[in-house]
């Protein structure tokens, strides 16, 4: 995942595409709400189909940490 970066001085060190601004949680909510890829490059010209496969492959990342206080429903 070379196009994801934390910085501390941007967005409070969310994670976001390298070199931008845009958050990885909006590419995944925009995912999430139904827009395609083409779509979200329309909107965002600045992002590449990479940056946001890279997104995808990093929230895949954290999705897979085991979380030891997980509650059952």
């Amino acid at each position: 995942m070379k196009r994801v970066e934390s910085r501390i001085g941007v967005l409070g060190g969310k994670p976001v595409i390298k070199g931008t601004r845009i958050p990885v949680y909006l590419i995944l909510e925009l995912l999430g709400a139904g827009l395609s890829i083409e779509d979200i490059l329309k909107e965002y010209p600045e992002l590449t189909k990479e940056d946001i496969l890279d997104a995808i492959k990093f929230a895949s990342k954290l999705a897979r940490v085991e979380i030891i206080d997980a509650v059952s429903p």
